[in-house]
């Protein structure tokens, strides 16, 4: 495993995205409140809401994408590590630092540059579900897609100052070693 030292930055932002990260874990308990409720009252009522079908997806949607930036600060996410754990360190923090560089941050801006106009759109024409009962103020979950890409965006700077301080000692002194099987210390 990879470890690599922490900056100044780096630390708040994983400490902050931590603190973020078991707040949004009570996202997981209410959706699965919600899908028992609506399974209880379809089934054994004969009363099926679409407020809880649509109250779900916005439910988990919140977690996925608020959850990339818990996952990617604490190094939990999925790697193909079948090539990865075959590399040197130092080859495995250059192919990190380029993937940062030309991939996720192309990426989470390109995403960013896409969402914001589309929560424009939708709060300009005051959008509501298409469904019969649905749920209104369609902008607000929408909302969620900048808000947790900038968060992805401002761990993943943490993360390049990271392995920026690794290959280059800046900004910060290089104090972790590479050892494998053990956790990297906050």
């Amino acid at each position: 495993m990879l470890l690599l030292p922490h900056t100044r930055f780096s630390r708040r932002v994983d400490n902050a995205v931590s603190r973020f990260g078991r707040y949004l874990s009570v996202v997981w308990l209410v959706l699965l409140v919600v899908i028992v409720l609506n399974v209880v009252m379809r089934y054994l009522f004969s009363e099926g809401r679409i407020e809880f079908e649509e109250i779900q997806w916005h439910l988990y949607a919140i977690g996925f994408l608020f959850g990339l930036s818990v996952a990617y600060s604490s190094d939990s996410h999925i790697r193909v590590d079948v090539v990865r754990e075959r590399l040197s360190p130092q080859t495995q923090a250059w192919v990190e630092w380029y993937g940062i560089l030309l991939l996720l941050l192309p990426f989470i801006i390109l995403v960013l540059c896409a969402a914001v106009p589309l929560v424009g759109y939708s709060y300009a024409n005051s959008e509501v579900s298409q469904a019969p009962g649905g749920l209104g103020y369609r902008w607000l979950i929408k909302a969620c897609l900048p808000l947790s890409f900038m968060l992805l965006l401002v761990t993943t700077i943490a993360r390049l100052s990271r392995v920026s301080c690794y290959l280059f000692g800046w900004p910060g002194e290089r104090q972790a070693s590479t050892v494998a099987g053990d956790m990297e210390s906050v």
